[in-house]
């Protein structure tokens, strides 16, 4: 009866012990269930906090950039502005000039056309007269040479008579005779000279005159080619300042871009120096320092070149850069490998000591660890086949030649889907087990787990290192193109400014012999002038002298037949008839030469006074006119006009161009700022989430450890009740 009653008592306990088990069970199954749908879900949340931080990381970064970007354009617009001011203005008396130069210049042309009328005509006059003045002016010079050379005659004849009575001898007459002839031909020969000299002088005026109208001509043609010359150079210096204009607004362009493109760099940069802190903080400064140690020995070896090439050839790079997997076994993956991640994969063990010796040499800092591909020994392992475990190595994606760094570090391990399947393979195996979740269960049997923060995760960060050092090597090539058109463009600029010098040196140089020549010409043309004024008093001044030469021969034939003469003291019937005669003829020549003066002096008074406003007035205002067309010429204002307004029409058309960014600009700014908020907003949202995530799932594992205990109390209780009812 004793024994019915115990039996009874210790199946009620065993079945209650297995209904209890089988609640536990059932709870352990829901709650692995929950437990694997909030990982997922921390796991997204991770994702989407890591995302959004990036995301307002680049909001942050833009929004710097906006505001650089828009103080860059506003300062650009202030120039613009200023410089519209400056050509408006610029403008605006180039107008009044460009007007001012019209009207004088068609008032000019009218006055000009009006002159050349006036000339035209009182040429005509003077052209006329000129013919009958020098008609009857050799008239009265002939009178008067005439006039002269009868009263020398009269007067030596009258002279004859008179040496009748003077001398008492022929002999003293000739003699006397003589002495006169001696005098005369002296006087005779000195008047011949006289003449010679003044004939040569007004040959060489001749000459003069027209080598002086040949040498204007000649300057007045290169004259015309200089002001050519200045007009085309003028246009080209405008065509090349356009050009520097435009290529100054490309450049500003650059600026603005490469300011982007710096400040987009700089935000790499930053994000880069967090990634590497983070993994100094996580891996150690030691291991990282030595990561750096090894690139400045494989930089040194492949700059030597040769076999130190090849020994850098050698070097495969660090585990993690090795391999890659998918996000769910990264705690995983990071909890069984540990700072072997960061173990450096080479292809011997003589590339190891190279370069554990070059280190040593160049006494760089750090701690590294080679794993030689020729000296790793590792075993396949025969895994089992179950749907809750599968081999660590098969979810890596990695080159064929590093199978045995992969075998050596994660050959052995095994990933489960909970932490019982994970114990149960450990004890069955000689294999290691880990959870998703970190947990690690030795073949040996020790259990290892905790908390592992997902966020910061040494595989995730490498990541994201290596691909910000692929943006930033990105960016810089874009930087370095960007610079070298910088540069280009820079370039372009300084050849223009030199080539707008050169020219501005070689027109200044063109107008300073335009202005010279016009010197020259105007100084030929007043010693052409002289050389016209001096031209009739030498010519009156040769016909006095000829006169006188004919007058001193004639005396000279007179006295030279007196002295083949007897001395008289009357004159003979021949003498005597040619006095009367001479008389008559003195008195009719008197009378022509009175009359052909009279004509000459009103005919004179006519050309001079045509020669006088024709000289003096109509020719000189002539040539005012023409240099004042001339200068407006050579300023061409109208053409400085033209570039300016063109130049006023490129920048208010950039004006335009500058207002349009920047409200743009400001729209983008507000709309970022915007987003800036709802990213902020998003992220604490989901931070906030994700720590509710994390609570959920560390009651989880508190509740998991306590049902485990209460697993393993009831099934020792189920196992002593067993053992009592047996016995």
């Amino acid at each position: 009866m004793r024994r019915s009653l115990e039996y009874t008592i210790y199946d009620h306990e065993l079945k209650d012990t297995k209904k209890k088990l089988d609640e536990l069970e059932t709870r352990r199954e829901s709650s692995s269930s929950v437990t694997e749908k909030l990982r997922e879900n921390l796991q997204n949340a991770a994702e989407k906090i890591k995302k959004l931080s990036k995301e307002l990381r680049e909001v942050k970064s833009r929004a710097q950039s906006q505001r650089e970007e828009k103080e860059a354009l506003s300062q650009e617009q202030a120039s613009i502005l200023k410089e519209k001011t400056r050509l408006e203005l610029t403008i605006k008396d180039l107008k009044d000039e460009v007007e001012g130069d019209d009207s004088s210049r068609k008032r000019a042309e009218r006055e000009l056309l009006r002159l050349k009328d006036t000339i035209a005509q009182k040429t005509a006059l003077l052209d006329n007269i000129r013919p009958q003045y020098e008609a009857q002016k050799r008239r009265e010079e002939e009178c008067t040479r005439e006039l002269s050379l009868k009263e020398q005659k009269r007067t030596e004849l009258y002279a004859k008579q008179g040496r009748g009575s003077q001398f008492t001898s022929k002999a003293e007459r000739d003699k006397w005779i003589q002495k006169e002839l001696k005098s005369l031909q002296k006087a005779i020969r000195d008047k011949r000279d006289q003449i010679d000299k003044l004939q040569e002088d007004t040959q060489r005026d001749a000459e003069k005159k027209l080598m002086l109208e040949k040498k204007i001509e000649e300057l007045t043609r290169e004259l015309e080619n200089h002001r050519a010359s200045i007009d085309g150079q003028n246009k080209t210096f405008y065509e090349m300042k356009k050009r520097k204009d435009t290529l100054q607004t490309e450049r500003n362009e650059l600026w603005r871009h490469e300011n982007s493109l710096q400040q987009n760099l700089a935000t790499l940069k930053e994000e880069l120096s967090k990634k590497d802190q983070g993994l100094r903080s996580m891996t150690g400064k030691a291991t990282l320092n030595g990561r750096d140690s090894v690139r400045k020995v494989l930089q040194t070896f492949r700059e030597k070149g040769g076999s130190y090439e090849n020994i850098a050839n050698s070097y495969y790079g660090m585990l993690i850069e090795n391999f890659d997997c998918e996000k769910t076994i990264y705690t995983a993956v990071e909890v069984t490998s540990g700072n072997k991640l960061f173990y450096h994969i080479v292809e011997s063990d003589r590339i190891g000591t190279k370069i554990l010796q070059e280190m040593n040499r160049q006494q760089l800092p750090g701690e590294v660890t080679f794993m030689p591909l020729n000296r790793l020994v590792y075993k396949d392992m025969e895994y089992p086949n179950s749907n809750d475990a599968i081999p660590m190595i098969s979810k890596l994606n990695f080159e064929p030649k590093f199978e045995a760094a992969m075998k050596y570090i994660y050959g052995k391990t095994l990933i489960c889907r909970n932490l019982e399947v994970a114990t149960q393979i450990a004890r069955t195996s000689n294999l290691d087990c880990i959870t998703l979740d970190g947990d690690q269960v030795s073949h040996k049997g020790a259990l290892t787990g905790g908390y592992f923060d997902t966020r910061r995760s040494r595989l995730d960060l490498h990541k994201a290192h290596m691909q910000l050092m692929k943006e930033i090597s990105e960016v810089e090539k874009q930087l370095a193109e960007h610079k070298q058109k910088l540069t280009d463009t820079e370039s372009q600029i300084n050849q223009v400014v030199s080539d707008m010098q050169k020219a501005e040196t070689k027109n200044s140089k063109n107008k300073d012999v335009f202005d010279k020549l016009k010197a020259d010409i105007r100084l030929m043309k007043e010693e052409l002038t002289a050389l016209d004024r001096s031209k009739q008093p030498k010519e009156r001044s040769l016909g006095s002298l000829d006169s006188s030469l004919k007058s001193m021969e004639s005396t000279e034939q007179s006295l030279r037949s007196e002295l083949q003469q007897d001395l008289l003291t009357q004159l003979s019937v021949t003498d005597q008839q040619e006095v009367d005669r001479l008389n008559d003829d003195i008195r009719r020549l008197t009378q022509e030469n009175k009359e052909a003066f009279s004509e000459r002096m009103r005919l004179e008074a006519e050309k001079n006074k045509l020669e006088n406003l024709l000289n003096n007035n109509l020719y000189r205002r002539k040539e005012e006119l023409e240099a004042a067309l001339q200068e407006i010429s050579v300023e061409d204002r109208r053409r400085k006009l033209e570039n300016s307004q063109a130049e006023l029409a490129g920048i208010n058309a950039r004006i335009g161009d500058v207002t349009t960014n920047l409200k743009a600009l400001e729209k983008q700014v507000e709309a970022n700022s915007k987003e800036q908020k709802e990213v902020q907003v998003q992220l604490e949202n989901w931070k906030s989430q994700e720590r509710d995530w994390q609570e959920r799932i560390n009651d989880g594992r508190c509740s998991w450890k306590t049902g485990r205990v209460k697993r393993e109390t009831g099934k020792n209780e189920s196992m002593t009740t067993l053992k009592i009812w047996r016995k």
